[in-house]
């Protein structure tokens, strides 16, 4: 039998050749036993160690010696080994080994390699390096110093890598390098299956790509399909994008993620935070699902919803189910729910890029200072337009304003003007009996440090006012109707009212009716105003019977005799850029 050394010494003798980095070759299984014993249980990586493994299937075949040029035995210093030198040549279960020198030990169906050693298996994968130890029983190969395996086109560089044939598994635990057609990944401890084409990384790990750099804790991927699986905490740059994720998968041939467990996508100030996100690098698209968030720091506004997506490069983003519009640039938030919302960004990349974002459906609006609903509403940051289109209705305080159509221009997020077209009606409640009433065809607004300075109707101006003597009390109901009307507000109050020609009644509050006291047209639609920021998810419409008359719009004119419709907004990007790159 093969006399060996004691396991201690050699334990002890590998643990010092590692620290003192000797490059003298180890008995061969006594080295992998010394060297994961210097492992803590619990801080191995996820590799298959010979001593983890199920028992082993011992081969029955056995190892030929196909050539060497000299062979010879050396009874005291090894005289268990047949000594090969010169174009050394094995043969083993389809494997075939090449080497400048071995050890080769009959009895134990093994040898140890040395020089220019090269292992082939099948013409799929070849294995080199400086010194191979392999046991044909265990089927167990040992490569040391300058470690290359080749399978296909993917390459594994390492100094120390042990390679077991009987579950096609390779794996190194003192750095390692993969190499494929696009990328190059490095970690301190790995292994990968030829069979499966699937590697596992630990430690430090780095993916370079020349699309992108994922940096990770651990990384299973597969250099078949290219597909990394993230199962620790890990980061992707790529360009201005970064991602943040800790589990989930990476198309790196694609430029594709698929990302789980709050993942996060950040871009020039803009992040999106999902329960799962489906990134893809083209176009920096991301969709986002499940308790979304989306905040644009730069802007001071955020989405919240059940789904976003985001396209970067042309500044589009939509949001979905339970969505939530935030604006956070002023002292009070605003919160504006609709069923849908899309943001278009214009002339982008430029010094001039404005945005239109569009609320579609079940509009409603919540600010300590101001609440709005309405079924759909566009705000265009060119010139600070917020248009409020079907049934709008905007409150300020105790007083409400409606109609078919109405704009608003901002100033810092605070009301500048307000533009009402057709069926305008303004009211303002005094008590639970009285209101202001001032309705017309067209009323405009203007407005100083968000409170009402004056108004401005035209257009069939039906008046119902209640005047006040110098001691804020009530002195009768005013009734008048005129073509135009201006009120100009003081501190709180009305300061006063022009019309050119009027007619009008004054009459006394004990005696005026109720046909008197309210327009035609009156409501107070205080049930269907949201309450607070959560109330905007709560859909009220107004009572039957309250919705505004059909009116007779004339259609307005075309652009052209051959054109059809009016043209659509100039600047580069919108809507049109949006729709081609989610066509792609």
């Amino acid at each position: 039998m093969k006399s060996r050394t004691p396991f201690i010494i050699v334990a002890l003798l590998s643990a010092l050749c590692a620290l003192a980095s000797v490059s003298a070759p180890l008995s061969p299984w006594r080295a992998v036993g010394a060297e994961a014993s210097l492992l803590p249980f619990n801080e191995g990586p996820e590799v298959s160690l010979p001593e983890m493994a199920p028992p082993r299937k011992q081969s029955n075949k056995r190892i030929n010696l196909l050539h060497s040029d000299e062979l010879f035995y050396d009874q005291r210093r090894n005289p268990d080994a047949q000594i090969l030198r010169g174009h050394v040549r094995f043969l083993h279960d389809g494997v075939v080994l090449t080497c400048d020198s071995a050890y080769y030990y009959e009895d134990n169906n093994s040898f140890d390699a040395f020089g220019h050693v090269k292992m082939n298996q099948h013409d799929t994968l070849t294995l080199t390096s400086k010194v191979l130890y392999y046991d044909g029983n265990d089927q167990m190969a040992q490569a040391r110093h300058d470690v290359v395996l080749t399978h296909h086109k993917s390459k594994l560089y390492t100094d120390s890598l042990d390679y077991d044939r009987l579950y096609e598994l390779g794996y190194f635990f003192q750095g390692g390098k993969l190499v494929d057609k696009e990328n190059t990944l490095t970690s301190e401890w790995g292994q990968y299956s030829p069979a499966t084409r699937e590697a596992i990384f630990n430690y430090n790990v780095d993916l370079k790509n020349p699309k992108f750099t994922l940096i990770s804790d651990t990384l299973h991927y597969n250099t078949g399909s290219g597909f990394a699986r993230i199962v620790g905490p890990s980061n992707i740059d790529n360009g201005d994008n970064h991602i943040y994720s800790e589990r989930g998968t990476y198309d790196t041939r694609a430029d594709h993620a698929f990302l789980l467990d709050r993942s996060i996508v950040s871009n020039k100030g803009i992040t999106i935070t999902g329960d799962s996100l489906d990134y893809t690098g083209e176009g920096a698209v991301s969709k986002a699902y499940g308790n979304v968030v989306y905040v644009d720091k730069d802007s001071r506004n955020m989405f919240t919803g059940n789904y976003v997506l985001y396209a970067d490069s042309i500044g589009y983003a939509e949001a979905a189910d339970s969505a939530v519009c935030i604006d956070y640039s002023q002292r009070d938030t605003l919160f504006c729910h609709a069923d849908t919302f899309k943001l278009f960004t214009y002339d982008i990349d430029t010094d001039s890029v404005w945005r239109e974002l569009r609320a579609y459906n079940h509009v409603r609006a919540f600010r300590v200072d101001m609440q709005a609903v309405c079924d759909s509403m566009v705000y265009i940051s060119r010139d600070s337009c917020l248009t409020m289109y079907r049934e709008p209705i905007l409150w300020q305080q105790g007083q409400q304003l409606l109609g078919e159509e109405i704009k608003a221009w901002m100033n810092d997020s605070t009301i500048d003007s307000t533009y009402v077209i057709r069926q305008a009606l303004s009211v303002e409640r005094l008590d639970t009996m009285s209101y202001n009433q001032v309705t017309g065809n067209i009323m405009r607004s203007y407005f100083v440090n968000g409170k009402m300075k004056m108004t401005w109707a035209e257009g069939n101006v039906i008046v119902r006012y209640y005047p006040l003597d110098s001691d804020s009390l009530m002195i009768g109901l005013l009734q008048s109707e005129s073509s135009e009307l201006k009120l100009f507000m003081g501190e709180q109050q009305l300061d006063k009212i022009w019309m050119p020609e009027a007619e009008g009644k004054l009459h006394p509050l004990a005696l005026a009716t109720r046909k008197e006291r309210y327009l035609d047209n009156f409501g107070w639609f205080d049930y269907v105003r949201p309450v607070d920021k959560y109330d905007i998810f709560e859909w009220r419409p107004k009572k039957a019977g309250f919705e505004l008359k059909e009116s007779v719009q004339h259609t307005k004119p075309k652009a052209s005799l051959s054109d059809k419709s009016a043209p659509p907004p100039k600047g580069k990007g919108g809507k049109a850029a949006a729709d081609n790159a989610l066509a792609k």
